[in-house]
């Protein structure tokens, strides 16, 4: 069996499973779910000090509707060029223990799709991050987990996972994993200066604009604003996960939370977290 290993330090989130347990149940408590029927939503991946708790009710709303047979993680950080990215291990380390993966679909995605297998030393914290969640939540679920360009390429990759899904018979839930705005010097934007209007900026106008137009499930916007107003640095999987969701009978998304990480430590660098289930 191959097990692709944690990768990313307990700065991310913790070592432990009574550790995370603590923090989930932290992250969730006095939350309810909105009613409905919920089948793909957008959470950030930053470590969980920062954007842990609205991923944590993003997954937690998905699971108040769903006992999936699958649960899809789409990660992000690619350019709108690359060839969708899939992991083809057998199961995922979390420390939960191990995420059942399926090598065989992995491998089906990738022949239908020309995606490309995940090199064995290839890391990246947008679909890390949201394991333990997943097995929390899902923990009788598959873990598919793929990351999506940042094109409408990300969009047909998301309606052949869903085509293949079904043909197997397999119900999912869908996560696209996508933090908003980068701000500061930390990340090289900074367009309205520092304080607190460069803060209010951020939040009124340049993450409001993505958010909204996630709501409306506008994907060709998501991916023509975030290359014109680096409002995300993943849009790739917020269209993955809008294409789902679409696909799926939703017409419309739900905000559960939004703040930037300045909400939770104050600075010049900061960044925005958006949690939307559909």
């Amino acid at each position: 069996m191959k097990i692709r290993k944690r990768v990313l330090p307990t700065g991310w989130y913790p070592a432990t499973a009574r550790d995370c347990e603590f923090d989930i149940r932290s992250f969730v408590n006095d939350f309810v779910p909105p009613a409905g029927e919920w089948t793909s939503g957008v959470a950030p991946h930053a470590g969980w000090y920062f954007s842990g708790k609205p991923a944590a009710r993003v997954l937690k709303t998905l699971a108040s509707s769903k006992a999936p047979d699958v649960a899809v993680v789409f990660g992000g950080h690619l350019p709108g060029g690359h060839r969708p990215i899939v992991y083809t291990e057998d199961a995922w380390e979390t420390p939960f223990g191990n995420l059942t993966m399926n090598a065989g679909l992995a491998d089906e995605l990738i022949a239908e799709t020309g995606a490309m297998a995940a090199p064995d030393t290839f890391s990246d914290n947008t679909v890390e991050i949201q394991l333990p969640f997943v097995k929390w939540f899902f923990s009788k679920s598959i873990l598919v987990a793929a990351h999506s360009p940042a094109s409408m390429a990300a969009s047909s990759f998301a309606a052949s996972l869903c085509d293949l899904l079904k043909r197997r018979r397999l119900s999912a839930v869908f996560l696209g994993s996508a933090d908003l705005t980068h701000y500061g010097r930390n990340y090289d934007f900074a367009p309205q200066g520092t304080g607190d209007d460069a803060v209010k900026w951020v939040k009124e106008v340049n993450d409001r604009t993505v958010v909204n137009k996630a709501l409306a499930m506008d994907s060709e916007g998501i991916v023509s604003d975030a290359a014109r107003l680096h409002n995300t640095c993943s849009p790739g999987p917020i269209v993955s996960a809008i294409t789902c969701a679409s696909m799926h009978g939703s017409r419309r998304g739900h905000l559960i939370d939004y703040f930037t990480s300045y909400d939770v430590m104050p600075g010049s660098s900061f960044v925005g977290y958006a949690a939307i289930v559909y």
